[in-house]
């Protein structure tokens, strides 16, 4: 079991979750298990391991970044749902202050 626990209603409430009582407890048990189960992990001895994020090597693969001719406006706004100026209509997503 971890030595510090995290109060589950407080990180509820900062996240703007309502969960009830039960719905706490369990989250608290399962938070619990997860952090004792990184408490195990801390425990072991590492010396002389390298660091690793992959099972494998990864190599990057990039393609030479060269300029290409872009899709004319008319094919852009073809299948544009609604369009003024030759730009792509859309609803507004900023609520009024």
């Amino acid at each position: 079991m971890a030595t510090e626990h995290i109060n589950v209603s407080h990180v509820a409430h900062l996240a703007r979750l309502e969960l009830n009582a039960e719905e706490c407890e369990v989250f608290q048990r399962q938070l619990d298990a997860i952090l004792g189960h990184a408490e195990s992990l801390a425990a072991l001895d590492v010396t002389g391991i390298e660091p690793t994020s992959y099972p494998v090597p990864v190599y990057d693969v990039m393609r030479e970044d060269e300029p290409r001719p872009s899709l004319p406006a008319a094919a852009v706004l073809a299948n544009a749902p609604d369009q003024a100026q030759d730009q792509i209509r859309v609803p507004k997503v900023i609520a009024d202050a």
